[in-house]
């Protein structure tokens, strides 16, 4: 994610987990959920999933790449792949 993307999506650093042109979810997180085109979503074997937002370079001045990297994150966030990660004792 570039500095511009992150500082459009999330102004105040508070969120979680930050979506950009490429993501990696972790398989302990959860199933990704079906995702609109032109998002590409690839397996890394067993590990997790590699979530690629657009084919062509992605950029922050771009406003239908901010409104796809939002609505992705709403979809992941509504599957619960978003949470805190949680430590364990």
């Amino acid at each position: 994610m570039s500095h511009a993307h992150r500082d459009i999506a999330d102004p105040n650093g508070r969120a979680n987990v930050q979506i950009g042109w490429v993501t990696y979810l972790a398989q302990r997180l959860g199933t990704v959920p079906p995702l609109p085109a032109p998002v590409r979503i690839e397996k890394v074997e067993d590990r997790g999933t590699l979530i690629i937002l657009t084919p062509e370079r992605f950029t922050a001045s771009n406003t239908e790449h901010l409104a796809l990297a939002e609505r992705v994150r709403a979809l992941l966030d509504r599957a619960g792949l978003l949470n805190p990660l949680q430590v364990e004792p």
